[in-house]
């Protein structure tokens, strides 16, 4: 019960620095925004940002199967991670918005995440996007 509480307060640290990072990027073109963002995704996944977020799509996987938290933070990261290369693509970064989402897609298919389904913590702030 109380690794599951952690877990909950953990992911709810973590939608609410993605929401925000995702508001001020696209709202201000910040692209330190979209950096703090990664950087929460590094965070989440206990990983070092200066690496995690080079590493290969496949390589993140396995990072995130050895962390042994994948099958809790999967759809958490796919999500993010997909928003994350739309906003780079908003900014002119195709090519880092290009490796997120091959990031976002080996996420989603590694831990059998769908990619149209929004996590609840975010549906509000989706349908403010719209």
């Amino acid at each position: 019960m109380l690794q599951h509480d952690y877990l909950l307060e953990i992911i709810a640290e973590f939608v609410q620095t993605v929401m925000n990072a995702l508001r001020h990027a696209r709202k201000n073109g910040d692209r330190e925004s979209l950096q703090e963002l990664d950087a929460a995704v590094c965070d989440l996944l206990d990983l070092d940002p200066q690496l995690a977020l080079r590493l290969s799509p496949d390589s993140l996987v396995t990072m995130m199967l050895l962390s042994g938290m994948g099958d809790s933070l999967a759809e958490y990261v796919a999500y993010s991670l997909r928003m994350a290369a739309d906003a780079y693509d908003q900014l002119g970064d195709s090519q880092t918005a290009l490796e997120r989402r091959a990031q976002s897609q080996a996420v989603a298919e590694s831990f059998g995440c769908d990619q149209d389904v929004v996590p609840h913590e975010f549906e509000a702030f989706e349908a403010g996007l719209a």
